[in-house]
């Protein structure tokens, strides 16, 4: 026996199955809620009728659609001159026109904010009409720039690479280096390096801070040892621009049993470049011990 064919269900097929129903309560004792409900089916009709008429000249409206300007993120500190809103806007419309009306629209744009190598975190997108997005982002923070093949590539606290050309040669001589590093980046900007030396060496710069001019640091220079168990690690080592060595240690959270905390060991540069004016000997450059 042959199944019957399942009808497609429509607005104007739903309305009036909807109508029939209400009917047929008219004539029994719940006429009042009857007649309700048919106002209510006939408006919905009305207004699906009046909506399939209009739909097309609403949504072409450019109150539903988003330019770059309306596009508000979190104001991105001094050290980002890219346009992220921009840039992201610019990625996303490339595979279609934004449309507010979208239901996937925030969770595509926080995807893409997330790909941006100045992002750390999106913690909210949210959509308004007339068509505006705001964008709530954590960025990515520069502590220290690796060199690289004659160049200076920078990176965040967690070894993330950055976008180097957002910075002029003058401002990336003003934060620390980190040299003796043999492998480059396995991936582009926004990528983690994927050294150890490069996390553990941002780990430094970052612990350092403010300190790192005021000492007259110039570079973080990483150093191979092994243990007891003749395991490789690194320690590290500073060097002031005069040329004094600083044996530092361990990195920040990798520190051995008797190896002070890295807020001990720039307290006592603080101390010994207050109490002598510089990290320097009297004699010129010098060997200082942070370690123990």
């Amino acid at each position: 026996m042959a199944k019957k064919k399942k009808e497609k269900t429509t607005p104007a097929t739903w309305v009036a199955a909807r109508l029939e129903g209400i009917l047929t309560l008219l004539r029994g004792p719940a006429r009042p809620v009857a007649l309700g409900g048919l106002m209510l089916v006939v408006l919905a009709g009305v207004w699906v009728f009046v909506w399939q008429g209009v739909r097309d000249r609403v949504l072409a409206c450019p109150d539903y659609w988003l330019t770059a300007a309306d596009m508000e993120v979190t104001p991105p500190p001094d050290w980002i001159h890219a346009d992220v809103a921009a840039e992201v806007f610019r990625d996303a419309s490339l595979e279609r026109s934004l449309s507010i009306m979208e239901p996937d629209l925030t969770a595509r744009l926080a995807e893409r904010f997330s790909r941006h190598p100045w992002v750390a975190n999106v913690l909210e997108v949210r959509k308004y009409h007339p068509a505006r997005v705001r964008a709530e982002l954590v960025y990515r923070r520069p502590v220290c720039m690796v060199q690289w093949q004659g160049g200076l590539e920078p990176v965040d606290v967690r070894g993330v690479l950055l976008p180097g050309d957002d910075f002029s040669p003058l401002e990336k001589s003003r934060y620390p280096r980190l040299m003796g590093i043999d492998r480059g980046p396995l991936g582009p900007a926004g990528t983690r390096w994927g050294d150890v030396r490069v996390v553990e060496g941002a780990q430094i710069a970052d612990a350092l801070g403010k300190a790192w001019k005021a000492l007259n640091l110039d570079r973080i220079v990483p150093r191979l040892q092994q243990d007891l168990n003749r395991r490789e690690q690194y320690t590290y080592v500073l060097f002031t621009r005069e040329g004094t060595e600083i044996l530092w240690g361990h990195a920040p959270g990798s520190d051995r049993p008797g190896e002070p905390p890295a807020a001990d060991k720039v307290a006592r540069l603080k101390e010994y470049a207050q109490e002598h004016g510089s990290l320097e000997g009297v004699r010129g450059p010098q060997r200082l011990d942070v370690r123990g």
